[in-house]
């Protein structure tokens, strides 16, 4: 049997009609706290899981020393995650759908906090290239899942606010992680670092499992139900084959993977290389990069928080579901792409970290609207599924980003070119998401069986 959580709270009665029902857009002070509870483990996780992805990085110089590996062979260790990741999205997705965001969140935490732990006794490129990979399958179902909990427990016009929030956690724990990382290693070393994060992982997925419950475990009244689902079609409680399938028969799904390729893949060529690009070309010291590429992401905090309320205002005012998500998405990424060009062209290290800050801070407006989308853009039973299609896109191009920035490094010695390709990519993916993004995608027609 179920045991009651302390965010679930006892059965409640409800004696208002049906028509007080419809007409609920309030939440519950017991919803309202199983908000605050949720979003408060979605941000914790999401900051735990881009420390994560972050150590490699910071341990760049570190670890090509000790293992001998070449600046080529980095940028494909880098990758290795990014690979894992935007291919297990696809599945994550459907697993979190079908299975619900307490089950599938805790088992995603434990997975990538073991790997993040074995990062730090590999001794050898293969083995640390398998570790990565294995952190990049464990962290699949984080984002799906968040846009899963919002869409379980808020309200249409919350959501983005909702969203702007637990997406804050990626650019914050990065924030967090330069110049947390850097002590840590520079105090124990960079083996002892990854090890102390794969135990504060397996921590924080203990407690999502024992905190959390999914709305079907909850005895919720018919207001609060009335609330949650917020005048949208009632839809099967899990997805099918080809409730997932028909997903990729919609021109919106694609224009939101094209979206988010554009995004991640601007946000990993600095999430990979930004230390290096700061030692690299102006010369900073190891300890003074890891504080001084720490700047720029707390702007991206900033961008994740107003994105998402930005989300939430234009559609309170009127602009439809997708057109409050649509508009400022496109337009934070095209200036990602302008603001991309002017890093590129300046030969000022103060102007530089300016350039990456504004660029940061719309990447994560662009972020927080496209996560929003994927409350808004499919049936509530494929948000995960959708949401996971989306980021499949994205870290599609996350991984395709230090690669090729490495390649290009290596060949020019300059980090100008890959900022110019960065930027062009940027660029065309917001045509594309423009273009393709235009209607919600209905439910399925179900057929009713006596």
């Amino acid at each position: 049997m179920e045991q009651s959580s302390p965010v679930s709270g006892a059965p409640h009665s409800d004696a208002g009609g049906a028509h007080d029902f419809a007409a609920s857009d309030k939440a519950s002070p017991r919803v309202r706290r199983i908000q605050r509870t949720a979003l408060a483990l979605l941000l914790l996780s999401g900051i735990i899981n881009y420390i994560d992805r972050a150590t490699l990085s910071i341990a760049n110089p570190l670890i090509r020393q000790d293992l001998g590996l070449s600046v080529a062979e980095m940028g494909l260790l880098l990758s290795a995650f990014l690979w894992a990741y935007a291919f297990a999205q696809l599945p994550a997705g459907a697993f979190v759908d079908r299975f619900g965001a307490r089950v599938m969140l805790s088992v995603s935490l434990a997975t990538w906090s073991v790997a993040q732990a074995f990062g730090g006794v590999v001794n050898s490129f293969g083995q640390f290239f398998a570790a990565r990979m294995i952190l990049g399958i464990g962290e699949a179902p984080q984002f799906p899942t968040s846009a899963k909990v919002v869409r379980d427990w808020f309200g249409k016009k919350e959501r983005g606010a909702a969203t702007g929030i637990w997406n804050s956690s990626s650019t914050l724990g990065t924030a967090i992680s330069a110049p947390l990382l850097t002590v840590v290693m520079l105090t124990v070393g960079w083996r002892w670092m990854f090890g102390i994060m794969g135990i504060a992982g397996l921590v924080v997925a203990l407690g999502f499992y024992l905190v959390h419950r999914d709305p079907h475990q909850v005895d919720l009244t018919q207001r609060e139900r009335a609330y949650l689902n917020d005048g949208e079609e009632e839809v099967a409680a899990r997805p099918t084959w080809n409730d997932w399938r028909r997903l990729f028969g919609f021109g919106t799904t694609w224009g939101m993977l094209l979206g988010f390729f554009g995004t991640i893949y601007v946000l990993w060529l600095y999430n990979a290389w930004l230390p290096t690009y700061l030692q690299m070309e102006f010369h900073l010291t190891i300890a003074k990069s890891g504080w001084v590429a720490a700047v720029p992401y707390l702007f991206g905090v900033v961008g994740s928080l107003s994105g998402g309320k930005v989300c939430d205002v234009l559609a309170k005012r009127g602009v439809s579901a997708i057109n409050s998500r649509k508009y400022p998405m496109a337009a934070s990424l095209l200036g990602v792409a302008f603001f991309t060009v002017l890093t590129g062209l300046t030969h000022s290290a103060t102007l530089a970290v300016v350039f990456i800050s504004i660029s940061m801070l719309l990447l994560y407006v662009s972020s927080s609207a496209a996560w929003a989308m994927a409350s808004v853009a499919a049936p509530a039973n494929c948000t995960a599924s959708i949401g996971a299609m989306q980021n499949f896109g994205g870290y599609f191009g996350g991984a395709l980003a230090p690669v090729i920035t490495g390649f290009i490094v290596q060949q020019s010695h300059s980090f100008q070119p890959a900022l110019f390709v960065g930027a062009a990519v940027a660029a065309i993916a917001v045509v594309g998401y423009w273009v393709l993004v235009r209607q919600p995608i209905p439910a399925a027609v179900q057929t009713r069986n006596a």
